[in-house]
């Protein structure tokens, strides 16, 4: 007799744990051709506000962190990945020839970030000249939790807008690809299964349209990243909620190559720079 295969069970992953949408909601998730996928979790509003609780509690231990550890957990999760590399290329779909290349690009990318982890304040930072008898020290220092709306790219996209966040010590939460959600949770597996701590990136599934408004007007979110809104009123509205506690935001760019070099800039969109006067000789 032929065997049914056991097909997966997408979930959210919040807090280092895998938990089913609270509203008991899903959505289909079909192939560029139009086939049936899998079902993915549907987020609520209850799971966005416990995911940014997972996310507050989690930021204490992850930016008190040395840069130097977080750029280890960071590496962990590529070698975790690229052990992977076969799953999510058939996750992706496509040609398999482009999807190992993408998983492989999504691998250099996060070795490329772990890099930058104790680096990123030399270059920031600053010795500043003052006309007085005193030392005056800029560095900078993570913002907090930060709320991530992924682009449509799953794999390469998603991982190049979590890892300049997570990098510098905020903790995040992020709204998965609607239409392609698959690979963000089966890189939430690698991530619970690598050093990263729960609640350092929580994954949500769902309707964009639905999840980012509560994200961009929780008081508890510090930044928001809206690079993945392609609705011009969506992101409108979303920037207008998140004025009402001054969140660093950075809005939709008309397009991204994730291919290109990332820059320096998304790590520091999420820095607050701290500066320090001390009198000399005391």
């Amino acid at each position: 007799m032929s065997r049914l295969s056991v097909r997966k069970t997408y979930k959210l992953y919040i807090g280092g744990a895998f938990p089913r949408s609270e509203s008991g909601r899903s959505y289909p998730v079909t192939s560029s051709k139009g086939e049936f996928l899998a079902n993915a979790s549907q987020a609520s509003r209850k799971d966005v506000r416990d995911a940014v609780v997972a996310a507050r509690k989690a930021f204490p231990g992850w930016s008190g962190a040395t840069p130097y550890n977080r750029g280890q957990v960071i590496y962990r999760v590529a070698e975790m990945l690229e052990g992977r590399r076969a799953q999510f290329a058939e996750e992706l779909g496509g040609g398999k020839r482009a999807a190992l290349e993408q998983v492989d690009a999504t691998v250099d990318r996060l070795v490329w970030y772990a890099g930058w982890s104790d680096k990123i304040a030399a270059v920031h930072g600053a010795a500043n000249p003052v006309a007085g008898p005193y030392f005056n020290l800029s560095s900078p220092e993570p913002t907090g939790v930060v709320a991530v709306v992924a682009p449509a790219d799953p794999l390469l996209g998603l991982v190049s807008v979590v890892a300049p966040v997570i990098v510098t010590g905020n903790t995040c939460v992020v709204v998965a690809s609607e239409p392609a959600p698959l690979a963000a949770i089966t890189l939430a597996e690698v991530l619970a299964t690598s050093d990263l701590p729960g609640g350092v990136v929580n994954v949500l599934t769902g309707r964009q349209a639905e999840l980012a408004p509560w994200l961009a007007a929780h008081m508890d979110v510090n930044g928001l990243d809206l690079t993945g809104v392609g609705d011009a009123d969506l992101a409108l509205r979303c920037e207008q909620e998140a004025a009402e506690n001054l969140k660093r935001v950075l809005r939709p760019a008309a397009s991204d190559d994730w291919t290109a070099d990332p820059g320096t800039g998304r790590m520091t969109r999420f820095l607050e720079t701290k500066t320090v006067w001390h009198p000399v000789g005391i």
